[in-house]
């Protein structure tokens, strides 16, 4: 694919435009990409025969030249290299075990052209579905073609910014739905949500209850948005037949 890869291709917009003027012969973001990309794959770890974790928050040090330019656009900058990213990340089917997250830092003892990246794995309530199929232990949320890994037992659903999985959607309440998981099994509960919701054409209200089980395939209507649950559970059930 020449000199940039898929990987760098989503940033190149953004060299070509705005970032290109401002930064110069300074550090560029493809360079800036390309580290992240390297960062997280010689950080992978297998930790299971469908989970390969890599990290998910990045620190960014640069010069004071350079921090000055990136400060101007840094929010915009940040997405674009989370976006690409995440992307990689999917191309290789890594995991991160929450939300992905890039800052930039001033360094006083960098040159301009000079930067340092720096990763954690820091633990969220969910992360970008990046995997290439989802397992038991952390199953999947298909939004509107949207994926997300769960990575905790409790992840809520609405229309509120404080939401787990925020949905754009006039009909949700701002805290509509939760998706619970314990022991091997999940549950939705409605989280008494003024236009209700739907688990696998069945709906949920006080009369009848406001939780339901949730199996791999199942789908959830919140609002006029359309949520599929993805456990697994039958490709590991599977394997574990062909193994006997």
């Amino acid at each position: 694919m020449g000199v940039l890869d898929r990987f760098e291709r989503g940033v190149e917009r953004v060299v070509n435009g705005a970032f290109a003027r401002a930064f110069k012969s300074e550090v560029q973001p493809v360079e800036l990409a390309s580290a992240l990309r390297r960062e997280v794959d010689t950080t992978a770890a297998i930790v299971g025969p469908d989970r390969t974790l890599v990290p998910n928050a990045f620190t960014i040090d640069l010069s004071p030249a350079d921090h000055e330019r990136v400060s101007s656009w840094e929010e915009d900058l940040a997405q674009e290299l989370a976006d690409t990213l995440t992307d990689h990340a999917r191309s290789q089917r890594y995991s991160f075990p929450g939300p992905v997250s890039i800052r930039f830092d001033l360094d006083e003892d960098l040159g301009t052209g000079v930067f340092r990246v720096r990763s954690a794995r820091v633990r969220g309530s969910i992360a970008p579905g990046t995997a290439s199929v989802a397992t038991p232990s952390h199953p999947v949320l298909e939004v509107d073609g949207r994926r997300y890994q769960l990575t905790t037992e409790r992840t809520v659903l609405g229309r509120g910014s404080e939401c787990d999985v925020v949905v754009d959607d006039p009909g949700i309440s701002r805290r509509h739905a939760e998706v619970r998981l314990r022991g091997g099994r999940a549950t939705l509960h409605d989280l008494g949500s003024t236009n209700g919701t739907t688990v696998d054409g069945v709906r949920l209200d006080a009369a009848h209850g406001l939780t339901a089980p949730l199996v791999d395939g199942s789908t959830v209507l919140l609002g006029r948005t359309r949520v599929v649950f993805q456990s697994g559970a039958e490709r590991a059930a599977a394997r574990t037949d062909e193994e006997w």
